[in-house]
């Protein structure tokens, strides 16, 4: 039964060392997502869904439980302290208490200028990327009563806002990165900024260094060890628009737009490399936010709801269709195998860096793909 297997798994790969763990299909456009433990908090457009909260304790069978619809168009989400706080597009921010997860009730809301795009929470203050008006600044101590301490505008259109330590660090949509002191949260102020290739969508900053989600020009690394001066050290080209970003352990997740999501090794940030990435054909793919929690990557996909996948770094392949054959493939005892070389393992996933032990090797494919012949391998090393 295991030849009949391993004999007939296409060839054609659409992950690397990423699974699919579950998926819910949301209503309306998902364009933003965060999570806290057993919930992810899905920010929808359209279809009057506003904030969908989503069981996540089960990772395969994920589930609806609650919901709350906003006056605006939800752009992205940040959960803090039992609330929400979701940029709503044209209606500003709204506090979203979480009380009870089951029914989520708008407790407080600050109107800002512009479109409000994107959200960051750090103690008693909310920022949000507010478009063509920039950074604002949001007290949240009586979270009823949001009230707006401070300002400043950017260049370009503000698109993300993430916060670390007293500095605030926005992506434009022209303008590059832009670092703020928010040291006075009354009064930010700008002290640094980086202009990358592309159209920056997200970012989020760890260790030294943010991480920009620059479109169609990748994943983009900066330190900003010396905020005043910040400056690009790497970058990682992907497949499809880079579009969100979120950082787990050493490793940076990407969504991208008509790519899913592509997982990129952050363990030496000037030589960013790509190690992992999941795709499926069958569902269109319109990925725009991303967010981590619990070892899985929360996948924010559009009209096509919220993707539930795991990075297990195992050096293989997942497979999508597997197909039998009736075949008896002949033993070889080898030290080494030829470079380039497709090699499959005892579980039928691709290995790309396979040690001692027994391995099966595609030696002819019919036209579907399909393994015509396949030889076994034990490989000694």
């Amino acid at each position: 039964m295991l030849v009949l297997l391993l004999a007939g798994i296409a060839p054609a790969q659409d992950s690397l060392n990423v699974r699919s763990i579950g998926r819910y299909a949301a209503r309306g456009m998902v364009t933003g997502v965060a999570v806290s433990a057993d919930y992810a908090y899905l920010a929808c457009q359209a279809d009057s869904v506003g904030l969908r909260v989503i069981s996540v304790a089960d990772p395969a069978h994920p589930g609806e439980v609650g919901h709350y619809v906003p006056p605006g168009a939800p752009m992205d989400i940040a959960v803090d302290a039992g609330y929400v706080y979701m940029a709503d597009g044209g209606s500003g921010l709204r506090v979203i208490s979480l009380a009870d997860p089951i029914h989520p009730v708008e407790v407080g809301h600050c109107d800002t200028p512009d479109r409000a795009y994107g959200v960051a929470t750090a103690g008693e203050y909310v920022y949000v990327a507010d478009r063509d008006s920039g950074l604002r600044v949001i007290s949240v101590v009586d979270p009823a009563v949001p009230v707006e301490v401070g300002r400043l505008g950017t260049p370009g259109r503000a698109r993300a806002v993430a916060v670390a330590g007293s500095y605030a660090y926005v992506a434009t949509d022209t303008a590059g990165l832009r670092v703020i002191s928010i040291a006075d949260p009354a009064h930010p102020l700008e002290v640094g900024h980086c202009v990358t290739p592309g159209q920056e969508c997200d970012v989020a900053v760890v260790g030294g260094y943010a991480y920009v989600a620059a479109y169609g020009a990748g994943l983009r690394v900066i330190s900003v060890a010396d905020p005043a001066h910040p400056q690009e050290v790497g970058y990682c080209n992907l497949q499809g628009n880079a579009t969100g970003v979120a950082l787990y352990g050493d490793h940076i997740y990407v969504s991208c737009d008509f790519s899913c999501m592509r997982v990129v090794s952050g363990a030496d940030p000037a030589h960013p490399s790509e190690v992992g990435h999941y795709r499926n054909d069958l569902v269109p793919d319109q990925s725009s936010a991303v967010a981590c929690g619990g070892g899985y990557a929360f996948v924010a996909n559009g009209p096509y709801g919220l993707w539930i996948l795991e990075y297990y770094a195992g050096g293989v392949e997942d497979n999508r269709v597997p197909r039998a054959a009736d075949l008896k493939p002949a033993a070889t005892v080898a030290r080494r195998l030829p470079v380039g070389a497709v090699v499959f393992d005892a579980t039928g996933r691709r290995t790309l860096s396979p040690r001692r032990g027994v391995y099966f090797v595609p030696e002819e494919l019919g036209t579907a793909g399909t393994m015509l012949r396949v030889r076994k391998v034990i490989l000694q090393r």
